[in-house]
């Protein structure tokens, strides 16, 4: 299972869910706030800024991904 980051754009929370590589279901794991994990929260909203460069650059995408994924666990 793949852990999937987003910022929720009214609360802050950081969402938390994953989904299976050969899926297209989403499952909620958790909703953290923002105050409560400020380098997350950090580290996910430049994960949503490197998807919104153009083009985007993949390899720094996967590299942040992993720093989200470390941060997290």
């Amino acid at each position: 299972m793949n852990k999937l980051f987003t910022i929720d754009p009214r609360t802050r929370d950081v969402i938390v869910s994953e989904s299976a590589i050969d899926s297209t279901a989403i499952i909620l794991i958790e909703r953290i706030p923002r105050n409560e994990n400020e380098l997350l929260y950090q580290a996910v909203k430049t994960l949503s800024l490197i998807t919104k460069s153009s083009p985007i650059d993949l390899k720094l995408f996967n590299s942040m991904d992993k720093v989200c994924q470390l941060i997290y666990n």
